[in-house]
């Protein structure tokens, strides 16, 4: 049998494939980007207003996955979408830059291990043993690469050995961690604790300045976003990572042939996917600030805000709520980007993109076993970057997303006047996601003057170069064979 007519085994259900999305979308970064990221740069209400329009914006490209899915169940999603549609070049491109994506995300979610066990046994410490270094003024600790690393490999073997077993495990996983967020939702709404006064400055601060004055809540409004220029800068410092945020929706169709339900079913389950994440991000943003009047502070004392406020409104079960959820939505990121990169790059492998080696599946368990192999070694260089890694991989996975993005929705019209069976709403929505997906890459990569926070940091350019290297060194290897294939 030919090695391009060999098949996964249809195990997924609706729900399995829902969790999957969703466990990706809401990682670490739901919980613990409230005071890393949200509301200092954008605040309550930016926050709110970027991720609305990010929803908005993955569903208009969702529609473009939708159509495309049924027309090639095959694993690969974008990367098969770019190669049917455009050639077998810019289909590497798409793929390399997803498999970038995809496979940041596992690092990134396993870094935030450490933060959560250190935020949750308060003074106890019980990972930070061993041999020690910093990286970025962080330290990182023998204790918390042993305990990330142990997960990695855990987590790992499991979709090895099934990906019906992972896709359970992936059920239960995401549906806790969505009741942890309802549940800290609801308290906020219903606590006297939580209150509007305390949510400004509702678009953020200027954190960096504020810092080096040695500002308090008292006078926090001082380094207050304000104005035309400072308001669209707050909501644009979140939106351009709106890719990143809600990344996770399009590891669907890297799944699809592995379905075991109609085609006709992707898009209610995208646009659930996406309403749940937007839901989350936005709640706990704006949780975190309700209940504690003196955010601004903790923010730059760098402290886990949502934890705290968690613990405010709820005392300890809080701390265990955010605990659970927390967990959850790491594992779960970790178990749905194993899933995707594996698959992208097996498909990748089996088209002769990447070395034979990638596509080999397991006998036993028919896995892609290489391919996640090589996916566990990369994931755990990130318990020994440590934790001030995660912007820098939230800035890769934002790129590759839209490169994706881009791809898929492009690849939309060419089949549309291919197969002449798309409506004018789909060409329409194909276009706008078109747009968004140039606007997205423009924002992450070119400075503009006026506009702070928006645009990549020295490191992510950085890792974004070694990325292209790698790349075109595959690309040279591999080149003869997968153009003359």
């Amino acid at each position: 049998m030919d090695k391009n007519d060999i098949e996964l085994q249809k195990t997924l259900s609706p729900i399995s494939v829902w969790a999957i999305a969703f466990g990706c979308i809401i990682g670490w970064g739901s919980f613990i980007n409230p005071g890393k990221k949200f509301l200092p740069n954008s605040g309550v209400a930016g926050t709110a207003i970027a991720m609305v329009l990010g929803a908005l914006v993955m569903v208009v490209i969702a529609f473009s996955y939708a159509y495309l899915v049924p027309k090639f169940p095959k694993a690969g999603g974008e990367f098969t979408f770019t190669k049917n549609c455009f050639g077998k070049n810019p289909a590497y491109i798409c793929g390399w830059f997803l498999v970038a994506a995809y496979l940041t995300n596992v690092p990134m979610n396993s870094t935030a291990i450490g933060l959560i066990v250190d935020g949750i046994d308060g003074s106890a410490d019980i990972l930070k043993f061993g041999f020690h270094y910093q990286i970025a003024g962080f330290d990182v600790w023998m204790g918390e690469m042993i305990f990330a690393m142990s997960i990695l490999l855990l987590f790992g073997f499991l979709n090895i050995i099934g990906v019906k077993k992972a896709g359970f495990i992936q059920t239960v996983l995401a549906a806790t961690l969505a009741v942890c967020a309802f549940t800290l939702c609801i308290t906020g709404l219903v606590s006297a604790k939580a209150k509007g006064i305390n949510m400004t400055p509702i678009w953020g601060f200027d954190k960096t300045v504020a810092i080096a004055a040695k500002a308090t809540t008292e006078n926090i409004n001082d380094f207050a976003h304000t104005g035309t220029q400072g308001v669209i800068s707050a909501i644009l410092a979140t939106f351009a990572i709106a890719p990143w945020a809600f990344v996770g929706f399009d590891t669907i169709p890297q799944a699809a042939e592995e379905f075991k339900f109609s085609y006709k079913k992707v898009m209610g389950i995208m646009c659930i996917a996406i309403a749940f994440g937007c839901f989350v991000y936005t709640s706990n943003n704006t949780v975190a600030a309700a209940a504690l009047k003196n955010w601004p502070e903790r923010v730059m004392n760098g402290e886990w805000v949502l934890l705290v406020a968690a613990e405010e409104l709820m005392g300890i079960f809080g701390k265990i709520v955010i605990g659970v959820g927390v967990s959850c939505a790491v594992l779960s990121g970790i178990m749905g980007f194993y899933l995707a990169s594996s698959r992208l790059m097996y498909s990748m492998s089996r088209d002769g993109f990447l070395p034979e080696w990638f596509g080999k599946i397991d006998e036993k368990y028919q896995t892609p076993k290489n391919a996640m192999i090589f996916c566990i070694l990369i994931s755990l260089s990130g318990p020994i970057l440590g934790r001030e890694a995660l912007g820098w991989f939230v800035d890769m996975s934002a790129i590759g997303a839209s490169i994706g993005y881009f791809f898929t929705c492009a690849s939309t019209l060419v089949v549309i006047k291919k197969d002449r069976d798309g409506t004018t709403k789909l060409k329409i929505m194909a276009i706008i996601g078109i747009i968004f997906s140039i606007s997205f890459i423009i924002l992450q990569l070119i400075p503009i003057p006026g506009l702070s926070g928006v645009n990549f940091g020295e490191e992510s350019y950085i890792m974004l170069i070694v990325w292209i290297v790698i790349g075109f060194i595959f690309y040279l290897k591999q080149r003869k064979k997968f153009i003359k294939d």
